[in-house]
């Protein structure tokens, strides 16, 4: 087939191009890299939530076979940076965070002391010997429990456990309260999570002779984790090269800068050789960041026909001990500006209160407070619904923003808007997928036999692809919003992609080859993509926040035009016609309504090289590269539909059916934006029906330490997930994608709760929370059976 005959790429289902090296056992990862001479890194942890450290005897460690080195915090003092959040809001109170704990301890897993040795095991054994002398503090984990009088403080400079005050405002909901018929209450938690990647933290530092240092970290943003280590260690950027190989899972927590990951750079650079450290399952549960973490109280004035007229919402969010990269944005800025999801609620009120607490830090994973804020819409809907007892698709149809509305601002917002959308659309198709109305039927008649089925629905709209920069700027988030991407045409007329973002599973390789060829008008083979490598990519923000189409696709998208620009004119020379004369069409430059012989993209290629015919002041070459920085960010949303039954004698829960209909605009490649869903939705479903972080409240201990404890869904757990799209594009980038890599996350749990609890109305359960465990689902219908109130 011609590239005149072929149809776009973009659109089509096509099977990853990364993924046969992946499944031929030859993808490579941060573990597979065996370096000359390497040295490997233990880390000795805390044992307490909260503890004065009096002494770190390091003697016998040091004495220990092959150990080369053995630090402890004071060893460390002044010779490494602290750790600095990427996002301060305004206000915050920042508490100090050294990379190895000086003097005092504020979390179970916190690091104390290092050894280095010339094996794994020897580093280990030495951290055994090391002993250290603690005076126990009282700790506090619960966030609601850390804000009371005579709660343990964490932190001199931060009083009250409360970092961060934001608040966000709309319409009058004071006035809403005095018009409505009702004022309904609820409060909700959202459970702590640990972002369970295949592939743990690691990290390999190889100093070179001339002083450079290579780093090697399964980074989600290899240029940022370049500038934060420099900052740190104390680089210049250009004497540190970043590379970030297959990826084994991020889900946002490796996107952020860890104690680890400035040991290794430095201590290479002290012993002149390679550093490696790599995390145990058990070690990840306790130093790698943590994810939700949150409690809501809610308020909601309502009419009785199930109209919301205002909403009033205070959020308590846990960030473990310290700010991590994020912290201070996610519970705020990113929860509670969404609150009101995809209704039309014109009174709204929230206030946002960070708490820090003695256990390990909450940063992002997978929508970072975007599925809280959804969590607290949709909560908030079933609500209603239940206690007016009408349906719940009537009563979101009877809230939802209408698709005339759009642009549209939540609750009149200065700092939120939605681009597009068409929810009732959604809706629809969602409805006809699951066959709702037979199913509410099924579910009724099987009650009537002692079998308990229900039906959850859940809507959800947020905005992703953090940008522009300038209004990042004004929320304290110390980055730009751009993306790069370079592309270099060389002599053969093949291309390369240089991209800033990078890939975790996306399938980047394939989908910015399919952006970049329908532009080029070349064969998809013909087109390379390189990404995580700081000396070979220019510049990047890396893949994060649903970034990587509509940010980093619409870079590629646009340098690609000024590819197809620049290869005009040295066609129209090759030509010999005018510029505006010249047509590209089917990889072919050619002259319409003559009879000049077209030129195939690949000889204005080679002579882009040769430069033996070029216009007059036209550079040889065919290599662009932007900076791509968009002019808002787009609002993907959906409606995703669940059938479960509950088997009231275990509480086990089985998902019958998961119907996903998605709006994430331009669909570049369906296949792997289905994919993206599944993945999605399992971890939702992850969230509501079984994982969940427990700390003993006396005394601050992890009891969830490892996968014996952590429970995530297994294969034979989840459903066939039909997922399906509407397209709506986004006019906020030129390609008119929006971000898809949080939608499922952000869907699912509120989607499973409602059919859970919809399962138990009968039992008259009105709510319960997360993880909805066999065990608290059955201890919820033997109290309701009991006769007590549940």
């Amino acid at each position: 087939m011609t590239e005149a005959a072929r149809p776009p790429y973009i659109g089509q289902p096509l099977r990853r191009r990364e993924d046969f090296k992946l499944v031929t056992g030859k993808g490579r990862y941060v573990d597979d890299i065996k370096l000359p001479g390497m040295l490997h890194l233990a880390i000795l942890r805390s044992p307490h939530a909260h503890a004065i450290i009096r002494h770190v005897d390091l003697t016998a460690a040091q004495a220990s076979p092959g150990v080369h080195l053995a630090l402890s915090g004071t060893d460390l003092a002044g010779k490494l940076g602290s750790i600095v959040p990427n996002w301060i809001l305004p206000g915050t109170k920042v508490p100090d965070r050294p990379v190895v704990a000086i003097d005092r301890v504020r979390f179970v897993g916190e690091c104390v002391a290092l050894v280095v040795a010339d094996t794994q095991a020897q580093a280990y054994d030495a951290i055994g010997l090391i002993d250290v002398d603690y005076e126990a503090l009282p700790a506090v984990v619960d966030e609601d429990a850390a804000i009371r009088d005579g709660a343990p403080q964490l932190h001199d400079n931060v009083p009250g456990n409360i970092t961060t005050v934001f608040k966000v405002k709309g319409g009058d909901y004071q006035k809403a309260v005095k018009s409505a018929d009702q004022v309904i209450q609820l409060r909700i938690i959202n459970n702590r999570l640990i972002p369970t990647c295949m592939e743990t933290r690691s990290i390999i530092a190889d100093p070179g002779a001339d002083g450079t240092l290579t780093v090697y970290i399964p980074s989600q943003v290899p240029h940022m984790h370049r500038r934060w280590i420099a900052e740190t260690v104390g680089l210049s950027e250009h004497m540190l090269r970043v590379i970030a190989p297959d990826i084994g899972g991020g889900f946002g927590a490796k996107m952020h800068l860890y104690p680890e990951e400035l040991l290794c750079p430095y201590l290479a650079r002290e012993l002149g050789v390679p550093v490696k450290w790599w995390e145990s399952r058990s070690e990840s549960h306790q130093s790698t960041s943590h994810g939700r973490a949150h409690i809501e109280t809610i308020e909601a004035a309502i009419r009785n026909d199930g109209t919301i007229l205002g909403m009033k919402v205070e959020t308590l969010g846990n960030v473990g001990a310290y700010l991590s990269n994020m912290a201070s944005g996610g519970p705020t800025v990113n929860t509670i500006n969404y609150g009101t999801g995809t209704y039309k609620i014109a009174n709204y009120e929230a206030i946002s209160r960070v708490v820090v607490t003695n256990t390990v830090p909450v940063d992002a994973y997978r929508g970072y407070g975007r599925p809280e804020g959804a969590y607290i819409a949709e909560r908030t809907i079933d609500a209603v619904a239940r206690h007016l007892k009408l349906d719940q698709v009537e009563v979101r149809r009877r809230n939802f923003i209408q698709a005339a509305d759009f642009p549209y601002r939540p609750y009149a917002s200065m700092g939120v808007i939605f681009d597009s959308g068409n929810y009732e659309g959604c809706l629809t198709k969602a409805l006809d997928a699951f066959d709702y109305g037979a199913r509410s039927s099924e579910r009724d008649a099987l009650r009537t036999q002692g079998r308990y089925r229900g039906i959850g629905v859940a809507a959800y709209t947020h905005m992703c692809g953090m940008a522009p920069s300038r209004r990042l700027a004004m929320s304290g988030f110390n980055r730009g919003g751009w993306e790069s991407a370079r592309i270099a045409v060389d002599s053969s007329g093949r291309a390369t992609i240089f991209s800033g973002s990078m890939s975790q599973g996306h399938g980047h390789v394939t989908s910015f080859a399919q952006i970049a060829a329908d532009v080029l008008q070349i064969p998809i083979d013909h087109i390379d993509v390189v990404q995580g490598d700081t000396r070979q990519v220019q510049a990047g923000h890396g893949t994060f926040n649903s970034r990587s189409m509509s940010v980093g696709g619409s870079s590629v998208h646009v340098s690609s035009h000024r590819i197809v620009t620049k290869a005009k004119k040295i066609a129209a020379g090759m030509l010999e016609v005018d510029e505006k004369d010249v047509a590209y069409e089917g990889g072919q430059f050619s002259v319409p309504g003559t009879d000049i012989a077209p030129l195939s993209f690949g000889k204005v290629a080679r002579m882009a090289y040769v430069g033996h015919k070029l216009p007059d002041g036209l550079e040889p070459g065919l290599d662009e590269t932007v900076f791509y920085d968009p002019t808002g960010m787009g609002a993907p949303s959906g409606i995703h539909m669940a059938y479960v039954e509950v088997d009231p004698e275990t509480g086990i829960v089985e998902i019958l059916d998961y119907v996903a209909v998605d709006d994430v605009g331009t669909l570049i490649n369906p296949l792997l934006a289905a994919g993206q869903i599944h993945g999605g939705v399992v971890q939702g479903i992850g969230q509501a029906l079984y994982e969940g972080v427990n700390y003993d409240p006396d005394n601050g201990q992890l009891m969830t330490g490892s996968l014996l404890d952590y429970a995530v869904p297994r294969a034979e757990y989840v459903p066939n997930i039909r997922s399906s799209f509407q397209i709506t594009p986004s006019p906020t980038n030129p390609i008119g994608v929006k971000g898809i890599g949080e939608s499922g996350s952000i869907a699912a749990p509120p989607t499973m709760v409602h059919a859970v609890l919809d399962a138990l109305a009968p039992f008259g359960i009105n709510h319960l929370d997360m993880p909805m465990t066999p065990p608290r689902i059955w201890a919820a219908i033997q109290t309701a059976r009991s006769g007590a109130r549940p």
